[in-house]
């Protein structure tokens, strides 16, 4: 067994024993007459060229802003022919003219050109702006394109637009896949981290180019199959809920040691480079350091002269959304979210600062100042795995939702690389679910249960002295809250169902230990609270 029936069989894909047949069939009846692109091609590849109008291209991709380009060129110089498009067509000729020079990279100067250009079945990328330009991309192919033929979106789509489309496309035998695509620039030319999902019966066709391009984590792909229909995106877009969380709680990191520790930026930086060796080893902690070494050309620091007010693309606001739809409490990437949103009001804030002032009995920090900077590093490390442990408790609320079958180790592998959040952190948690695919909650990995207690009581402190000085630590202080709230067996809730019923005959359920023949466990109970409202309850729902 060879080409794509092998590598099939290699895998573990979440999904329907039938499909994964067929797909398998379907894979060994192709590899016959479509051998993988990866063995029929080098480097070395004849540079581009279009006099030959036949299907020549292994791989498709349209969309030639600098991510379109840079993947074309890292699945250039990974062996594979690939077919340019732009809907502006002058880029495309300047594309071939300068960075694609030389390279196995042929260029289309319209769909049906495009389409004509790629052998079968055609694999064909999009990489536009989400939402309405990829339907009308999908719709403008379709004329040129026959059943078997896969379509891949490596946009930031919302995952319910990639259930619509995979439904869709599947009437029409045309097999669709939803990517989320991670690592920016220098990710997507030299190796991004991939998060397929969609039709896997798409994954045989596709798997050798995307794991060839993808980034790699102690020599293992950090691409995979994620599930079905939108899953893939939806991956993607906790990853970036994700993201928002880690920048923030670095945000306010730097906050606490500019402000209440009063440390330049250059101070700042050596504290980020030092923390970039151990636990907090990652690339945004990198990228801040570097940030905090920058000097503008009169010498000063450049990120002291830019605009305090956030953007963001509403990734971190979907996966907040989707979190309260599934009744899931990720608090920390709600904060982030929220925090921006604080940071845009940049008006109200300045008049706010006139009128608003610190009042409190400490204004200064004076204490041991190695000590707190020890203790806010494990306040972050602490913070990070609690934003992680909700992240992967959303996407297992999703799994059950949707229908999915996701692999949290797989996940946190193609996190570990080529992503903006990839860090030495997440081979610990590749490691946690590795030991425990059916792990329930990181914090019940010994790993990080361990982890989470050592840090605590720097954590606390770090949280408290905020406080006292008068400097918004959101996403910190949500983590800690959360924390002491998922750690408690008996919430206040009690007093809030009590108070529910009271004005609006809600209902409640008694404890088991309390249970007795007027309060019968399981039974939605209402009391007459005040003798005078009635025993009529309300309907009993879940929002």
């Amino acid at each position: 067994m060879s080409g794509p029936t092998a590598r099939l069989a290699s895998i573990n894909i979440g999904g329907s024993a039938t499909a994964i047949a067929t797909a398998t069939a379907a894979a060994a009846a192709s590899a016959q007459a479509y051998p993988s692109p990866l063995n029929r091609c080098s480097s070395a590849s004849a540079p581009n060229t279009n006099t030959d109008n036949g299907p020549r291209g292994d791989f498709g991709l349209i969309g030639l802003a600098v991510m379109g380009q840079n993947l074309i060129l890292n699945a250039a110089d990974h062996g594979a022919t690939v077919v340019a498009f732009n809907r502006t067509v002058s880029k495309v000729d300047h594309f071939l003219a300068n960075e694609a020079k030389g390279k196995s990279i042929i260029g289309a100067h319209s769909i049906e050109e495009f389409v004509s250009k790629l052998k079968k079945p055609r694999r064909m990328m999009l990489l536009v702006m989400a939402g309405k330009p990829v339907d009308d991309f999908i719709e403008t192919l379709l004329p040129f394109c026959e059943k078997g033929d896969i379509i891949i979106d490596g946009g930031n789509s919302h995952f319910p637009d990639t259930n619509r489309r995979a439904k869709y496309l599947a009437t029409k035998g045309i097999r669709f896949v939803g990517t989320g695509v991670s690592g920016g620039e220098e990710g997507a030319r030299y190796g991004p981290s991939l998060m397929p999902g969609g039709n896997e019966e798409a994954w045989p066709y596709i798997k050798d180019i995307f794991q060839s391009i993808a980034a790699k984590s102690d020599g293992e792909p950090c691409c995979e199959w994620v599930g079905d229909g939108g899953a893939g995106h939806y991956v993607k877009m906790v990853h970036n809920g994700i993201e928002y969380g880690d920048m923030q709680l670095i945000c306010e990191a730097y906050d606490i040691m500019k402000r209440g520790l009063g440390m330049p930026n250059k101070e700042i930086g050596d504290v980020l480079t030092k923390w970039n060796k151990g636990v907090l080893d990652s690339f945004l902690i990198e990228i801040t350091r570097d940030i905090m070494y920058f000097n503008d050309d009169d010498g000063t620091p450049l990120v002291e002269k830019i605009l305090d007010s956030a953007g963001q693309k509403g990734t971190g606001k979907w996966t907040a959304i989707n979190a309260l739809d599934l009744g899931m409490p990720v608090t920390l990437i709600a904060e982030a979210v929220l925090a921006r949103c604080l940071s845009s009001v940049k008006g109200e804030r300045t008049k706010a600062s006139e009128i608003l002032t610190y009042v409190g009995r400490q204004n200064k920090f004076d204490g041991n100042k190695e000590q707190f900077l020890d203790d806010l590093e494990q306040a972050l490390y602490a913070s990070k795995i609690i934003s992680y442990a909700q992240g992967f408790m959303l996407m297992q609320e999703a799994a059950k939702e949707y229908g999915w079958k996701l692999n949290k180790p797989s996940i946190a592998l193609m996190w570990r690389g080529g992503c903006i959040i990839r860090s030495v952190f997440l081979k610990d948690i590749t490691a946690a679910y590795r030991d425990n695919p059916d792990l329930e909650n990181l914090l019940f990995s010994e790993f990080f249960n361990k982890a989470i207690h050592k840090a605590q009581p720097g954590w606390r402190d770090v949280v408290a002295k905020a406080a006292l000085l008068g400097i918004p630590t959101p996403a910190f202080s949500t983590a800690l809250s959360w924390f002491d709230g998922y750690r408690t067996k008996d919430l206040p809730a009690n007093l809030l169902q009590a108070q529910r019923d009271y004005f609006g005959a809600h209902t409640f359920k008694i404890k088991p230990e309390f249970a007795n023949d007027k309060y019968k466990v399981g039974d939605n109970i209402h009391v007459n609270w005040t003798g005078r409202g009635g025993n009529v309850s309300a309907s009993t729902y879940q929002a």
